[in-house]
């Protein structure tokens, strides 16, 4: 059996968390540098849809008393971390699916009883973590996900578990799915199916295999077997990213040349960093920058360059030097810029690194990338940087409304009188 954990409203959660006069509130959480809402409570749902512009929705916030937050990601990912690692106390064999979901697989649960057993997990992580989750526990892991929204849908009597342990359970459940709701149906699949008269996850499991696997594809099949309480997919295992991007959009426009520099070679150094935390070298660079292309006013201008290495590297000083020359060859006098990111990919393991006969890295690189690491980690992130990084300046995203890193922070810990 597989069971579904998904956090109620995270973003939201996590704020009343630390903030209980929230509870009951409307609340949204808002994007980088504060452009629209990403995530919104029960309570805020009826008056901003997902994906609103921020500027344009002020008096909608205003008017119904919405509590507005800037995405506070320090604290949502330490409680992520927090939740999943609780999960762990209940099974070893777990997938990490977003972060505020998790799939967890019941191998040798038989004489358990699982709606008890979701309770007892619930009930834990509440305590723990002050987290409200739901749980769908069922044959497959797509039933779980159906078994979860029931679960959520109706709370109030299912107290947040739902298992689909019968055949009648799961018949049920799938005749009171949407077709558009089921997990891996997007929306251009799942209108084919309404062409169709498919208009349930039921109506989709009536269909031929053959049929399914013809005019579909072999995800679709895999998927209708799911839903027929036949396991085809397993818990993946983690595994490391096939390319790394670290790209943001600026405060302001920018047009000189030495301060995007500063902020390429930045973006450079984090990805040399996420490279060195999963051991892995990279081949490829891309660099690319852009203007804002909602600002009809001004001239518009994107460009990007795609650079093979000479040599696999995880070095922050390689990967900034190649971003760096790469700026420099697309670069264009007078634009206003507004986004620019660095891209690495062609990724090997750290330990096969492909020697060049003519040409390699500075062998001093490895051990004084370690040391910079462990610096870092012990006084604080990024205060070891390259003398092409601003000393006196982290990225800083516009957050007018940033709640407090209680839990990451030591000068921001909740305080409790």
């Amino acid at each position: 059996m597989f069971a579904l954990v998904d956090c109620n409203n995270f973003y939201a959660s996590c704020e009343r968390i630390f903030n209980p006069t929230l509870n009951g509130k409307p609340i949204v959480v808002l994007s980088n540098n504060d452009g629209c809402v990403i995530a919104r409570s029960n309570e805020a749902k009826e008056f901003v849809p997902m994906g609103a512009v921020a500027f344009k929705y002020k008096e909608v916030f205003k008017l119904n008393n919405i509590n507005v937050f800037s995405a506070n990601y320090a604290l949502y990912g330490d409680m992520s971390n927090r939740v999943m690692n609780t999960l762990r106390e209940f099974t070893p064999e777990i997938e990490i699916y977003s972060i505020d979901e998790a799939f967890l697989q019941f191998t040798g649960f038989e004489n358990y009883d699982l709606n008890e057993y979701g309770i007892t997990i619930r009930q834990r992580v509440k305590k723990v973590v002050g987290m409200p989750v739901s749980i769908g526990i069922a044959p497959t892991k797509a039933l779980s996900k159906v078994a979860n929204k029931i679960a959520k849908k109706f709370s109030d009597r299912t107290n947040g578990v739902y298992v689909i342990d019968t055949e009648e359970k799961r018949i049920k459940a799938l005749k009171w799915t949407k077709i558009q709701d089921v997990w891996g149906v997007g929306r251009q699949i799942s209108k084919r199916l309404q062409a169709i008269k498919v208009f349930t996850a039921y109506d989709f499991t009536q269909l031929a295999d053959e049929y399914v696997q013809s005019k579909f594809s072999i995800v679709e099949l895999r998927l209708k077997h799911e839903l027929e309480g036949k396991q085809r997919l397993s818990l993946d295992e983690v595994t490391n990213k096939k390319a790394i991007a670290t790209t943001r959009s600026f405060e302001t426009t920018i047009t000189d040349i030495n301060y995007l520099k500063e902020r390429v070679s930045t973006f450079a150094v984090s990805c040399a960093e996420k490279l060195r935390k999963q051991n892995s070298h990279c081949n490829i660079l891309m660099l690319f920058i852009q203007t804002n292309g909602y600002n009809l006013d001004q001239p518009q201008y994107s460009r990007n360059i795609v650079i093979k290495l000479p040599y696999a590297t995880n070095s922050s000083i390689t990967l900034s030097q190649f971003a760096i020359k790469g700026l420099e060859a697309i670069y264009k006098k007078g634009f206003y810029f507004k986004k620019a990111g660095v891209i690495v990919s062609a990724l090997t393991p750290q330990g096969e690194k492909q020697m060049n006969l003519f040409l390699d890295e500075n062998p001093k690189h490895e051990k004084l990338m370690a040391t910079i690491d462990k610096l870092n980690a012990n006084l604080g992130k990024k205060k070891i940087k390259l003398a092409s990084q601003d000393i006196g300046r982290t990225w800083k995203m516009r957050q007018e409304k940033l709640s407090k890193r209680y839990t990451t922070n030591w000068n921001e810990l909740l305080e409790v009188d």
